[in-house]
């Protein structure tokens, strides 16, 4: 009884608006009592309304009512708290900001223990118990607090939505089934949870399924990293043993192969944990996604869980399965050095580019890597349109009076007997009759060359490359590439080293693009695509597209338009 009176002190000498005990106690007209600093606070937001209320009753008050300390009441209070007041029992739990309050509770609400979808109301403990103890609440439906109540109210009819329409996807009541939705297919909203409930299974397993595939998927990379590194790894200690019984000549083109090959590695490793990393990502995506529909499954709610099912149901797109072909990763390599050794300055100065072929063949094929286009149509997706730059075109030559002229929109460039009157430009090249595009080139780029005549160079270059050398010939120096187009064949042609390449004869060169990937292709095209020759490497700058008629009179090279 001693701490009912107490509690009783607490809550009449509490203000409503902190629900802690008064300070500067002032009341209103109406009887209640507040803080002196919370009432004007409360006031001071009525300001623009002309009327102001009490927090507790709702009366309203014009003008605004003029407060005066309670003596008579600060005096008690201050008397409670140095006699000292017990805790409120922990039973009794006041509804916060973040609570469910009960809709029956009078002045300081109670927090809700169940809500009722049949009455749509919130109970506290003590205003549930008829729903436990009267025959005539048996049927009703308890379920946890929800704030969301009025949504199972048909707006139009102001009754219980206890129906789902099939037909247009939505909650109704009984009165919309015979009215607006008349002639639809229409079930109670309990068959409709249930047939949901049914594809949220399905969704469930299906999305466990996934999350076993990824997680099979993430356990065959984390295998290929190991594969990589080890072979890698092999490689490089196998190389370092054969090339420290060479000649001095021979310890610079062991550093180069070690480079390639660590290069090769963080390449590959990198696209494998990259892939991991996204089916890491989808993983604990699909997880989430299965905790809410977990949820979701729970709730009680028929209309909540309808309403909440189809922005959960969705899944988005999944990954491609993981498909890795069978890897050579560096072993050919470890065979091409032992035939370098054994060759010495043969293989320096002719077999050298087979080794960094070789080298470049390690490669792991992962389905989210971008894979080079195999048709003509999959390569005119990356076309860009190319125009040459006047500023870098030839103007005279060493030994020939003959420069290179531009024309047809600075796409095409012929070699011609006659001098061309260009003015003088630092980009401009002064020793071969070379020309660059205006365009740099970075990402994934396609682009055809059509060239007549004797032949053509069709290169690609990085900017700072040497204009007035004996190296600045595209494919002399290690700042271009170069495939030779003639009528005798083909040859590749990259830092002082050209390797004769096979292919069909074609007057017209694909070139195709890959700057992040340090991939650059050459095909021939007529019916059909036939590489010519790849270039795998780490472009450290953008690439601008290269031509060089040969030095015969009349021969032509153009940038094809491609759209």
């Amino acid at each position: 009884m001693a701490q009912k009176g107490a509690q009783l002190d607490r809550e009449t000498f509490s203000c409503s608006i902190c629900l802690d005990l008064l300070k500067d106690p002032v009341a209103t007209s109406c009887g209640h009592s507040y803080c002196m600093k919370c009432i004007k606070t409360h006031w001071d937001e009525e300001d623009e309304k002309e009327t102001y209320s009490c927090p507790e009753c709702r009366q309203t008050f014009t003008p605004r009512p003029v407060l005066l300390k309670n003596t008579m009441l600060a005096v008690l209070v201050d008397e409670l708290k140095k006699t000292g007041l017990p805790a409120a029992p922990a039973d009794l739990c006041y509804a916060g900001p973040e609570d469910v309050a009960c809709d029956v509770c009078t002045g300081r609400k109670l927090k809700a223990l169940k809500s009722c979808l049949t009455c749509l109301v919130s109970y506290c403990e003590k205003h549930l118990q008829p729903h436990y103890e009267s025959p005539r609440f048996k049927k009703h439906k308890l379920v946890e607090p929800s704030e969301k109540l009025q949504e199972n109210i048909c707006s139009r009819h102001d009754e219980v939505m206890k129906m789902f329409c099939r037909t247009d996807q939505k909650s109704i009541c009984y009165l919309c089934s015979v009215d607006e939705h008349k002639g639809h297919d229409t079930v109670s909203a309990a068959a409709e949870r249930t047939e949901k409930q049914k594809e949220l299974e399905v969704s469930r397993q299906n999305i466990q399924q996934r999350i076993q595939d990824r997680e099979k998927d993430v356990k065959l990379l984390q295998q290929e990293v190991q594969n990589i590194n080890r072979s890698a790894d092999k490689t490089v200690e196998d190389g370092e043993k054969m090339f420290t019984k060479l000649i001095r000549l021979l310890e610079k083109r062991s550093s180069e192969v070690k480079q390639q090959v660590r290069s090769q590695q963080e390449t590959e490793v990198s696209r494998v944990k990259e892939l991991e990393e996204k089916l890491q990502q989808e993983i604990r995506e699909l997880k989430r996604k299965d905790a809410e529909l977990k949820n979701l499954s729970h709730t009680e709610d028929h209309n909540q869980f309808l309403h909440s099912y189809p922005s959960l149901s969705a899944l988005s797109e999944s990954t491609s399965s993981i498909q890795i072909r069978p890897l050579r990763y560096f072993e050919d390599v470890t065979a091409a050095v032992s035939e370098v050794r054994d060759k010495l300055q043969d293989v320096l100065r002719e077999e050298w580019t087979k080794l960094s072929l070789t080298l470049t063949e390690v490669d792991v094929l992962l389905s989210d890597s971008p894979a080079e286009p195999r048709t003509r149509a999959g390569f005119l997706k990356y076309s860009c349109e190319i125009t040459l730059d006047p500023n870098t075109a030839c103007t005279w030559l060493l030994l020939y009076t003959c420069t290179c002229t531009l024309s047809e929109g600075n796409r095409k460039a012929t070699f011609m007997s006659n001098h061309q009157s260009y003015p003088s430009h630092p980009d401009r090249f002064t020793k071969w009759s070379q020309v660059l595009s205006r365009e740099s080139l970075t990402g994934r780029c396609y682009w055809e060359v059509e060239w007549r005549g004797s032949g053509v160079y069709v290169a690609a270059s990085y900017k700072n490359i040497s204009r007035g050398s004996d190296d600045s010939r595209f494919g002399c120096n290690d700042k271009s590439w170069s495939l030779e187009c003639s009528n005798n064949g083909y040859k590749f042609f990259y830092n002082k080293i050209n390797t004769p390449v096979s292919g069909p004869h074609s007057s017209r060169v694909g070139v195709y693009l890959d700057h992040r990937a340090g991939i650059l292709s050459f095909y021939s095209v007529s019916d059909t695509m036939t590489l010519l020759h790849r270039v795998q490497t780490t472009f450290t700058q953008p690439l601008y597209a290269g031509l060089w008629p040969y030095l015969s009179y009349g021969d032509t090279a153009e940038f094809c338009k491609l759209k």
